[in-house]
Protein backbone atom coordinates (compact mmCIF):
# COMPACT_ATOMS: atom_id res chain seq x y z
CA UNK A 1 0.00 0.00 0.00
CA UNK A 2 2.69 2.24 1.00
CA UNK A 3 4.14 1.96 -2.58
CA UNK A 4 1.32 2.95 -4.63
CA UNK A 5 0.76 5.82 -2.44
CA UNK A 6 4.30 6.87 -3.68
CA UNK A 7 3.76 6.15 -6.96
CA UNK A 8 0.45 7.98 -6.72
CA UNK A 9 2.07 10.97 -4.94
CA UNK A 10 4.95 10.69 -7.58
CA UNK A 11 2.88 10.63 -10.73
CA UNK A 12 1.35 13.97 -9.35
CA UNK A 13 3.84 15.37 -8.90
CA UNK A 14 5.41 14.65 -12.44
CA UNK A 15 1.86 16.02 -13.35
CA UNK A 16 2.29 19.19 -11.89
CA UNK A 17 5.81 20.43 -11.24
CA UNK A 18 5.91 21.75 -14.79
CA UNK A 19 3.22 24.30 -13.74
CA UNK A 20 5.09 25.70 -10.73
CA UNK A 21 8.50 25.53 -12.70
CA UNK A 22 6.92 27.99 -15.78
CA UNK A 23 5.92 30.38 -12.78
CA UNK A 24 8.68 30.30 -10.92
CA UNK A 25 10.69 31.22 -14.00
CA UNK A 26 8.11 33.52 -15.22
CA UNK A 27 8.59 35.62 -11.62
CA UNK A 28 11.95 35.57 -12.29
CA UNK A 29 11.97 36.85 -15.35
CA UNK A 30 8.94 39.46 -14.08
CA UNK A 31 11.79 40.93 -11.66
CA UNK A 32 14.78 41.00 -13.12
CA UNK A 33 14.12 41.32 -17.12
CA UNK A 34 11.59 43.49 -17.21
CA UNK A 35 12.99 46.57 -16.04
CA UNK A 36 14.77 46.59 -19.06
CA UNK A 37 12.51 45.65 -21.50
CA UNK A 38 9.94 47.86 -20.14
CA UNK A 39 10.58 50.79 -22.04
CA UNK A 40 10.64 48.83 -25.66
CA UNK A 41 7.71 46.35 -25.33
CA UNK A 42 4.15 46.50 -24.06
CA UNK A 43 4.03 43.85 -20.72
CA UNK A 44 2.10 41.46 -23.29
CA UNK A 45 4.76 41.20 -25.94
CA UNK A 46 7.18 40.80 -22.90
CA UNK A 47 5.19 37.99 -21.45
CA UNK A 48 4.92 36.16 -24.92
CA UNK A 49 8.47 36.38 -25.41
CA UNK A 50 9.08 34.73 -22.09
CA UNK A 51 6.83 32.02 -22.68
CA UNK A 52 8.52 31.25 -26.28
CA UNK A 53 11.77 31.32 -23.99
CA UNK A 54 10.74 28.88 -21.71
CA UNK A 55 9.91 26.63 -23.95
CA UNK A 56 12.49 26.90 -25.91
CA UNK A 57 14.61 26.04 -22.87
CA UNK A 58 12.56 23.17 -22.34
CA UNK A 59 13.33 21.27 -26.21
CA UNK A 60 16.65 22.74 -26.39
CA UNK A 61 20.10 20.74 -25.95
CA UNK A 62 22.41 23.15 -23.71
CA UNK A 63 25.73 23.27 -21.96
CA UNK A 64 24.52 23.09 -18.94
CA UNK A 65 22.19 20.87 -16.60
CA UNK A 66 19.26 23.23 -14.98
CA UNK A 67 17.26 21.85 -12.52
CA UNK A 68 15.34 24.56 -11.44
CA UNK A 69 16.28 27.82 -12.65
CA UNK A 70 14.40 30.21 -10.65
CA UNK A 71 16.10 28.50 -7.66
CA UNK A 72 19.38 28.66 -9.37
CA UNK A 73 20.15 24.46 -8.56
CA UNK A 74 21.82 23.86 -11.29
CA UNK A 75 25.98 22.24 -12.23
CA UNK A 76 28.09 22.89 -15.19
CA UNK A 77 29.21 19.96 -17.43
CA UNK A 78 32.57 19.31 -19.38
CA UNK A 79 33.17 21.31 -23.00
CA UNK A 80 35.74 20.07 -25.09
CA UNK A 81 36.68 20.98 -27.91
CA UNK A 82 39.52 20.44 -30.91
CA UNK A 83 40.40 23.82 -31.96
CA UNK A 84 44.50 23.57 -32.86
CA UNK A 85 44.58 20.83 -29.79
CA UNK A 86 42.41 19.96 -27.06
CA UNK A 87 40.11 22.31 -25.50
CA UNK A 88 38.68 21.23 -22.01
CA UNK A 89 36.74 23.61 -19.79
CA UNK A 90 33.77 23.89 -17.41
CA UNK A 91 30.61 25.47 -18.70
CA UNK A 92 30.34 27.42 -16.22
CA UNK A 93 33.14 29.70 -17.93
CA UNK A 94 30.33 31.05 -20.04
CA UNK A 95 27.96 31.87 -17.93
CA UNK A 96 24.79 30.64 -19.71
CA UNK A 97 26.16 31.93 -22.91
CA UNK A 98 26.86 35.78 -21.48
CA UNK A 99 30.63 35.59 -21.08
CA UNK A 100 33.11 34.66 -23.66
CA UNK A 101 35.37 31.71 -22.41
CA UNK A 102 38.88 31.27 -22.83
CA UNK A 103 41.07 28.12 -22.74
CA UNK A 104 45.24 28.15 -24.02
CA UNK A 105 44.78 31.68 -25.51
CA UNK A 106 41.56 31.09 -27.78
CA UNK A 107 38.56 32.85 -27.04
CA UNK A 108 34.81 30.88 -27.18
CA UNK A 109 31.63 32.35 -27.14
CA UNK A 110 27.99 30.31 -27.66
CA UNK A 111 25.95 31.35 -30.02
CA UNK A 112 22.39 30.16 -30.90
CA UNK A 113 23.87 26.72 -29.11
CA UNK A 114 26.50 26.28 -30.85
CA UNK A 115 31.09 27.22 -29.59
CA UNK A 116 32.45 29.98 -31.92
CA UNK A 117 35.78 31.01 -31.85
CA UNK A 118 36.21 34.81 -31.17
CA UNK A 119 38.18 37.25 -29.47
CA UNK A 120 38.08 38.97 -26.63
CA UNK A 121 35.40 41.11 -26.86
CA UNK A 122 33.40 37.42 -28.38
CA UNK A 123 32.81 39.73 -31.91
CA UNK A 124 30.43 37.45 -34.05
CA UNK A 125 30.38 38.43 -37.74
CA UNK A 126 27.37 37.80 -40.30
CA UNK A 127 27.54 37.19 -43.87
CA UNK A 128 24.36 38.65 -45.91
CA UNK A 129 22.30 35.52 -45.06
CA UNK A 130 22.82 36.82 -41.31
CA UNK A 131 25.04 33.29 -40.70
CA UNK A 132 27.96 33.38 -38.56
CA UNK A 133 31.26 33.02 -40.40
CA UNK A 134 33.58 32.74 -37.10
CA UNK A 135 35.69 29.85 -37.07
CA UNK A 136 34.14 26.58 -35.64
CA UNK A 137 35.42 24.11 -33.55
CA UNK A 138 35.00 20.24 -33.35
CA UNK A 139 32.82 19.77 -30.39
CA UNK A 140 32.84 16.47 -28.44
CA UNK A 141 31.46 18.50 -25.42
CA UNK A 142 29.31 16.29 -22.68
CA UNK A 143 25.64 18.55 -23.01
CA UNK A 144 22.70 17.83 -20.85
CA UNK A 145 21.22 15.53 -23.51
CA UNK A 146 24.84 13.50 -23.60
CA UNK A 147 24.69 13.57 -19.83
CA UNK A 148 21.05 12.00 -19.48
CA UNK A 149 21.77 9.34 -22.40
CA UNK A 150 24.99 8.17 -20.35
CA UNK A 151 23.10 8.62 -17.22
CA UNK A 152 20.14 6.75 -18.90
CA UNK A 153 22.23 3.97 -19.75
CA UNK A 154 24.05 3.14 -16.74
CA UNK A 155 20.48 2.93 -14.57
CA UNK A 156 18.99 0.50 -17.80
CA UNK A 157 22.31 -1.77 -17.55
CA UNK A 158 22.14 -1.51 -14.04
CA UNK A 159 18.39 -2.44 -13.29
CA UNK A 160 18.75 -5.40 -15.76
CA UNK A 161 21.85 -6.92 -14.05
CA UNK A 162 20.26 -6.57 -10.62
CA UNK A 163 17.13 -8.75 -11.97
CA UNK A 164 19.36 -10.69 -13.32
CA UNK A 165 21.19 -11.74 -10.81
CA UNK A 166 17.70 -12.29 -8.83
CA UNK A 167 17.05 -15.29 -11.25
CA UNK A 168 19.89 -17.46 -10.56
CA UNK A 169 18.59 -19.49 -7.91
CA UNK A 170 15.23 -18.50 -8.13
CA UNK A 171 13.03 -18.18 -11.19
CA UNK A 172 10.36 -16.32 -9.80
CA UNK A 173 10.63 -12.61 -10.52
CA UNK A 174 11.43 -10.35 -7.07
CA UNK A 175 10.31 -6.93 -6.62
CA UNK A 176 10.97 -4.82 -9.70
CA UNK A 177 11.33 -8.19 -11.82
CA UNK A 178 7.40 -8.78 -11.61
CA UNK A 179 7.09 -5.17 -13.43
CA UNK A 180 9.76 -6.05 -16.05
CA UNK A 181 9.21 -9.76 -16.97
CA UNK A 182 5.53 -9.32 -18.38
CA UNK A 183 7.18 -6.12 -20.21
CA UNK A 184 10.26 -8.38 -21.86
CA UNK A 185 7.71 -11.08 -22.70
CA UNK A 186 5.89 -9.40 -24.18
CA UNK A 187 8.29 -8.03 -26.49
CA UNK A 188 9.45 -11.62 -27.36
CA UNK A 189 5.70 -12.95 -27.52
CA UNK A 190 4.00 -9.81 -29.39
CA UNK A 191 6.81 -8.26 -31.25
CA UNK A 192 9.85 -10.30 -32.09
CA UNK A 193 8.84 -13.73 -32.77
CA UNK A 194 5.30 -13.14 -34.60
CA UNK A 195 7.78 -10.33 -37.30
CA UNK A 196 11.07 -12.00 -37.07
CA UNK A 197 9.75 -15.33 -36.68
CA UNK A 198 11.42 -18.26 -34.23
CA UNK A 199 14.35 -19.31 -35.92
CA UNK A 200 15.87 -15.86 -36.25
CA UNK A 201 14.43 -13.83 -33.38
CA UNK A 202 16.35 -14.56 -30.68
CA UNK A 203 19.40 -12.46 -32.20
CA UNK A 204 17.52 -9.81 -32.52
CA UNK A 205 16.18 -9.69 -28.68
CA UNK A 206 19.06 -7.73 -26.58
CA UNK A 207 18.96 -4.89 -29.50
CA UNK A 208 14.78 -4.73 -29.39
CA UNK A 209 15.02 -5.06 -25.21
CA UNK A 210 17.65 -2.19 -25.18
CA UNK A 211 16.12 -0.11 -28.39
CA UNK A 212 12.21 -0.40 -26.23
CA UNK A 213 13.41 0.54 -22.81
CA UNK A 214 16.29 2.93 -23.69
CA UNK A 215 13.36 5.19 -25.56
CA UNK A 216 10.87 4.66 -23.23
CA UNK A 217 12.74 5.55 -19.98
CA UNK A 218 13.96 8.59 -22.21
CA UNK A 219 10.24 9.57 -22.85
CA UNK A 220 9.71 9.46 -19.16
CA UNK A 221 12.25 11.45 -18.43
CA UNK A 222 11.05 14.04 -21.02
CA UNK A 223 7.87 14.61 -18.85
CA UNK A 224 9.42 15.94 -15.85
CA UNK A 225 10.39 19.75 -15.41
CA UNK A 226 13.94 19.36 -16.21
CA UNK A 227 14.28 19.96 -19.81
CA UNK A 228 15.54 16.42 -20.45
CA UNK A 229 13.96 15.68 -23.69
CA UNK A 230 16.20 13.53 -25.36
CA UNK A 231 13.92 12.26 -27.74
CA UNK A 232 12.96 15.97 -29.62
CA UNK A 233 16.38 15.64 -30.48
CA UNK A 234 16.67 14.34 -34.29
CA UNK A 235 20.24 14.03 -33.69
CA UNK A 236 19.14 11.37 -31.17
CA UNK A 237 16.72 9.73 -33.15
CA UNK A 238 18.72 9.90 -36.33
CA UNK A 239 21.82 7.90 -34.07
CA UNK A 240 18.78 5.09 -33.17
CA UNK A 241 17.36 4.71 -36.92
CA UNK A 242 21.11 4.61 -38.10
CA UNK A 243 21.45 1.57 -35.70
CA UNK A 244 18.52 -0.01 -36.61
CA UNK A 245 19.64 0.54 -40.50
CA UNK A 246 23.10 -0.95 -40.01
CA UNK A 247 21.73 -3.70 -37.93
CA UNK A 248 19.43 -4.53 -41.00
CA UNK A 249 21.80 -4.27 -43.71
CA UNK A 250 24.72 -6.38 -42.14
CA UNK A 251 22.19 -9.11 -40.61
CA UNK A 252 20.21 -9.07 -44.38
CA UNK A 253 20.13 -12.82 -46.25
CA UNK A 254 20.14 -13.10 -50.13
CA UNK A 255 16.46 -13.67 -50.27
CA UNK A 256 16.40 -9.62 -48.77
CA UNK A 257 18.21 -8.16 -51.84
CA UNK A 258 16.66 -10.53 -54.23
CA UNK A 259 13.12 -8.94 -53.49
CA UNK A 260 14.39 -4.93 -53.72
CA UNK A 261 16.36 -5.91 -57.05
CA UNK A 262 14.62 -8.86 -59.15
CA UNK A 263 11.40 -9.29 -57.55
CA UNK A 264 10.21 -13.38 -57.57
CA UNK A 265 6.71 -13.39 -59.88
CA UNK A 266 7.25 -10.74 -61.02
CA UNK A 267 6.84 -9.44 -65.19
CA UNK A 268 10.92 -8.20 -66.22
CA UNK A 269 9.66 -4.76 -67.11
CA UNK A 270 7.97 -3.97 -63.65
CA UNK A 271 10.95 -5.48 -62.07
CA UNK A 272 12.92 -2.90 -63.66
CA UNK A 273 10.81 0.06 -62.74
CA UNK A 274 10.30 -1.00 -59.27
CA UNK A 275 13.93 -1.98 -58.38
CA UNK A 276 15.33 1.81 -58.00
CA UNK A 277 12.11 2.24 -55.64
CA UNK A 278 12.81 -0.58 -53.64
CA UNK A 279 16.29 0.28 -53.38
CA UNK A 280 15.04 3.84 -52.29
CA UNK A 281 12.74 2.62 -49.62
CA UNK A 282 15.88 0.92 -47.60
CA UNK A 283 17.00 4.34 -46.94
CA UNK A 284 12.95 5.76 -46.52
CA UNK A 285 12.05 2.96 -43.91
CA UNK A 286 15.01 4.35 -40.92
CA UNK A 287 14.36 8.13 -42.11
CA UNK A 288 10.89 7.08 -41.39
CA UNK A 289 11.65 5.75 -37.63
CA UNK A 290 13.80 8.97 -37.22
CA UNK A 291 10.81 11.39 -38.15
CA UNK A 292 8.31 9.62 -36.38
CA UNK A 293 9.82 9.86 -32.78
CA UNK A 294 10.79 13.35 -33.38
CA UNK A 295 7.77 14.83 -34.12
CA UNK A 296 5.34 13.13 -32.54
CA UNK A 297 7.73 13.86 -28.98
CA UNK A 298 8.55 17.12 -30.49
CA UNK A 299 4.75 18.16 -31.13
CA UNK A 300 3.93 16.45 -27.54
CA UNK A 301 5.82 18.90 -25.47
CA UNK A 302 5.09 22.11 -27.34
CA UNK A 303 1.33 21.37 -26.82
CA UNK A 304 1.71 20.86 -23.06
CA UNK A 305 4.61 24.05 -22.77
CA UNK A 306 1.81 26.25 -25.02
CA UNK A 307 -1.14 25.19 -22.49
CA UNK A 308 1.13 25.60 -19.51
CA UNK A 309 1.82 29.09 -20.55
CA UNK A 310 -2.04 29.80 -20.93
CA UNK A 311 -2.46 29.46 -17.61
CA UNK A 312 -0.46 32.34 -16.94
CA UNK A 313 -1.81 34.58 -20.24
CA UNK A 314 -5.76 34.44 -19.35
CA UNK A 315 -6.31 36.81 -15.80
CA UNK A 316 -10.13 34.74 -15.73
CA UNK A 317 -10.02 31.77 -13.17
CA UNK A 318 -12.25 30.52 -14.64
CA UNK A 319 -10.27 29.92 -17.99
CA UNK A 320 -7.42 29.46 -15.75
CA UNK A 321 -9.22 26.69 -14.10
CA UNK A 322 -10.10 24.72 -17.57
CA UNK A 323 -6.72 25.01 -19.03
CA UNK A 324 -5.16 23.40 -16.12
CA UNK A 325 -7.30 20.47 -16.25
CA UNK A 326 -6.64 20.17 -19.94
CA UNK A 327 -2.76 20.12 -19.16
CA UNK A 328 -3.21 17.60 -16.90
CA UNK A 329 -5.25 15.48 -18.88
CA UNK A 330 -2.66 15.62 -21.99
CA UNK A 331 -0.03 15.36 -19.26
CA UNK A 332 -1.40 11.58 -18.60
CA UNK A 333 -1.99 11.25 -22.76
CA UNK A 334 2.01 12.15 -22.99
CA UNK A 335 2.29 9.84 -20.71
CA UNK A 336 0.67 7.06 -22.31
CA UNK A 337 2.37 8.61 -26.05
CA UNK A 338 5.73 8.06 -24.44
CA UNK A 339 5.20 4.14 -24.13
CA UNK A 340 3.72 3.55 -27.73
CA UNK A 341 6.24 5.65 -29.29
CA UNK A 342 8.61 3.04 -27.66
CA UNK A 343 6.25 0.66 -28.73
CA UNK A 344 5.65 1.89 -32.23
CA UNK A 345 10.06 1.97 -32.87
CA UNK A 346 10.43 -1.55 -31.51
CA UNK A 347 7.73 -3.15 -33.76
CA UNK A 348 8.80 -1.37 -37.12
CA UNK A 349 12.67 -2.30 -35.84
CA UNK A 350 11.44 -5.43 -35.53
CA UNK A 351 9.51 -5.40 -39.30
CA UNK A 352 12.64 -4.81 -40.54
CA UNK A 353 14.79 -7.78 -38.91
CA UNK A 354 12.01 -9.80 -40.05
CA UNK A 355 12.19 -8.61 -44.05
CA UNK A 356 15.70 -9.06 -43.77
CA UNK A 357 16.68 -12.28 -41.85
CA UNK A 358 13.54 -14.08 -43.97
CA UNK A 359 14.98 -16.79 -46.59
CA UNK A 360 11.55 -17.37 -48.61
CA UNK A 361 10.88 -20.66 -47.73
CA UNK A 362 7.31 -19.78 -47.87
Amino acid sequence: MQVKKLVRTLLLLLLVSPIAVFGQHENKHNSEENKVKTEELSAKEIKSAERKEYITHHLQDSYDFTIWHAMGIEFPLPVILWDEGLHIFSSSNFHHGEAVAESNGNFYKVFHSKIYRTDAEGTITMDEHHHPTNAKPLDFSITKNVFVIMLMSLFIFFIFMRYAKSYKNNLVPKKGGKFLEPLILFIRDEIAIPNIGKKHYRKYMSYLLTVFFFVWFLNLAGMTPLGITVTNNIAITFGLAIVTFFITLFTSKKNYWLHIFWMPGVPVPMKILLAPIELLGVFIKPFALMIRLYANMTAGHIVIMSLIALLYAFDNWLAKGAFLGLTLFLSVIELLVAFLQAYIFTMLTALYFGAASDEGEH
